[in-house]
């Protein structure tokens, strides 16, 4: 499967607006996730990915590490998976949801880690 792209239909649009698509990818199970145990810049293998991931099952960790290869956002080098400048860029995006999560989470009473 290869990842959605702008221009073109994906769930919820049939425009296919950029944010719509954006929207789509990161919606899909584990995707955000893979992004976020990239964002150290530390090459990670795939056997080490899917343990920061918690065992997510290969066939998906394949299936999505194929769609943000794909998408521009991880590529692939000789010592694993890295992000790449636009994925870099994607997470100083969401840095500020982060931020947020972290309040809220703090609100809420929860005292756990931080990642």
């Amino acid at each position: 499967m290869t990842a959605p792209r702008p221009g073109r239909a994906v769930r919820g649009s049939r425009t296919g607006r950029p944010i719509m698509v954006a929207l789509d990818l990161l919606g899909r199970r584990w995707a955000l996730r893979i992004l976020w145990e990239l964002r150290d810049g530390r090459p990670a293998s795939f056997r080490e990915l899917r343990e920061r991931c918690d065992q997510m099952s290969t066939s998906v960790l394949n299936q999505r590490l194929a769609e943000l290869r794909d998408a521009g956002l991880v590529n692939t080098g000789a010592e694993g998976y890295l992000l790449t400048r636009t994925g870099k860029d994607l997470l100083g995006a969401l840095a500020p949801l982060d931020s947020w999560a972290k309040r809220w989470g703090a609100a809420q009473g929860f005292r756990g880690q931080r990642s």
